[in-house]
């Protein structure tokens, strides 16, 4: 299993998922996250990790958090969103810990690592 970088306490992900016809739509809300926010994007074509369907990642602090949230809230275009902070427990952070946008999309937690005792 690869490691993830590690960084600050406090950072989140939100992750935006897409599908063949939702990738256009995809695209304008990050273009316009990237514009408002000029958040850290990661654009995945493909269903990687415990994801299983194509996404894009923006990472941002808790500093943006109550800006960035809601501005995603209300320009989301109907696409699904997984909200989770980034810690050492993954399954956590994926689970307990996320705030989902939309319908939920199926994770394979499998693929993650949970905190030891």
């Amino acid at each position: 299993m690869r490691t993830r970088p590690r960084l600050p306490a406090g950072f989140f992900h939100a992750l935006v998922y897409f599908d063949a016809r939702t990738r256009r739509t995809a695209r304008r809300v990050r273009d316009a996250l990237v514009a408002r926010f000029a958040v850290d994007c990661r654009w995945r074509d493909r269903p990687i990790g415990p994801h299983t369907k194509p996404n894009f990642r923006a990472r941002f602090s808790r500093a943006r958090f109550g800006a960035l949230v809601p501005w995603l809230m209300r320009r989301r275009a109907g696409l699904s969103i997984l909200v989770h902070p980034y810690s050492d427990d993954q399954v956590a952070d994926h689970t307990d810990r996320a705030l989902w946008l939309g319908r939920p999309v199926r994770l394979r937690l499998g693929f993650l690592r949970r905190r030891a005792p």
